[in-house]
């Protein structure tokens, strides 16, 4: 996911409250992504990463984004993260609403719907994130590497920056789709992020400075 820092996280004051924040958040961002690969016109870094194993695995895109999400949680343990229930959620259910998505939608093939393909996914994301960190039960298994990292010093913009450009590199050698849609979600998610949050009450004991990422995902 690209660079993008909330001030402070919202959270639901419910737990039944914070249930539906994280699973709608989980399947809106399954819708994203699924839109951002039917477009054909270029994934965020993780799913490029995730496409490219995909093809090369020739499995659903959702089945490898089930397995790297558990496969990154094997380097929480030397980072000493630990794992919430939005953690365990985000591993098992955000590959089957990617492939559900991916499954029901259209592939469309004038350039206008692929373009608005791309712009609702991204903001489809953008939003799902706010939803699913804000339900304050743990973060992505994508996004505990860089709070991993954060804490052992390194900058936030550097972490993600290494992070993001290695899965890309890697998902494009692997067959990936990279292009403009890659460069829409990078430039876009930050700022539709922090929009979003406006759209929920922000609480005064929500730590400062909280890292959003994911994926795809949240990954």
């Amino acid at each position: 996911m690209s660079d993008a820092t909330l001030p402070r996280l919202p959270r639901a004051r419910s737990l039944p409250a914070r249930l539906a924040r994280l699973y709608g958040g989980l399947a809106l961002y399954g819708a994203g992504i699924g839109l951002q690969v039917e477009s054909g016109l270029g994934n965020d870094p993780w799913d490029v990463f995730h496409q490219g194993l995909a093809l090369r695995a020739q499995v659903s895109i959702g089945t490898v984004i089930i397995a790297v999400g558990a496969l990154v949680m094997l380097l929480w343990i030397p980072l000493r993260q630990r794992p919430g229930l939005g953690t365990i959620s985000n591993v098992v259910f955000l590959g089957l609403f990617a492939d559900a998505a991916v499954a029901l939608l259209p592939t469309p093939r004038l350039l206008v719907l692929q373009a608005l393909y791309v712009a609702l996914g991204v903001t489809a994301i953008a939003l799902a994130t706010v939803l699913y960190i804000g339900a304050g039960l743990g973060p992505g298994p994508r996004d505990g590497i860089m709070t991993g990292l954060v804490r052992l010093g390194l900058s936030v913009r550097l972490g993600r920056f290494l992070i993001e450009v290695t899965v890309l590199a890697a998902g494009w050698l692997l067959g990936g789709t990279v292009g403009v849609g890659t460069l829409v979600f990078a430039l876009a998610i930050g700022p539709l992020t922090q929009l979003f949050t406006r759209w929920f009450p922000l609480r005064r004991e929500e730590p400062a400075g909280g890292v959003i990422a994911g994926s795809r995902r949240g990954e």
